[in-house]
């Protein structure tokens, strides 16, 4: 499979790597150090099984088959699946989740694919899924939530303890299966 990840913090680069174990993945970021670390194979991150991943496909120890962009748009061509981990800060004065760079995410896979499944892993409210399918005029837009720990994101995708995949059909399968042929146990 060929998959894109916007957004490379702790969940979309945990899952960035955990899947480019088995497929073709493409990290995307809007600041160019992080890709410029991914592409030389360091992580911008702080998480013990994400740089020693990562150092192990350095030394050849490991394939990984992971590339990083700033270039979204030539992410998103291709891909079957396209995984959405960008930002939700959430203000609690105003009890309000900022969907503004998964919303842009969105707008430029459909802009950029005519096929690509996407998988908002990204922290949303209740409804939201539904909302952006209905405003985007696409069923091609599933959930997962993400159960990770920040320092911790890269194992707890190997070691899950549970997979969730909000949607139906044939698509929402075969993502949940991705997760599942990834994970270690």
């Amino acid at each position: 499979m060929k998959i894109a990840v916007a957004g490379t913090g702790y969940v979309g680069l945990s899952l960035a790597v955990l899947l480019s174990q088995q497929n073709e993945v493409t990290a995307f970021d809007v600041i160019p150090e992080k890709i410029e670390m991914l592409n030389q194979w360091k992580s911008p991150i702080q998480d013990e099984y994400i740089e020693k991943f990562l150092s192990e496909a350095k030394d050849g120890k490991r394939k990984l088959n992971l590339s990083a962009t700033t270039d979204g748009a030539s992410a998103y061509k291709d891909a079957d699946y396209v995984i959405i981990a960008a930002p939700t800060n959430y203000d609690s004065n105003k009890n309000f989740f900022d969907s503004s760079a998964v919303e842009a995410v969105i707008s430029l896979v459909l802009k950029s694919s005519e096929t690509a499944t996407m998988v908002i892993k990204s922290t949303i409210p209740v409804g939201y899924t539904k909302h952006v399918r209905e405003k985007f005029g696409t069923d091609r837009i599933l959930f997962s939530p993400e159960f990770l720990r920040g320092s911790k994101a890269l194992y707890d995708n190997l070691y899950p303890s549970r997979i969730i995949v909000g949607g139906e059909g044939e698509k929402a399968d075969t993502f949940a299966v991705l997760l599942k042929a990834a994970a270690l146990n």
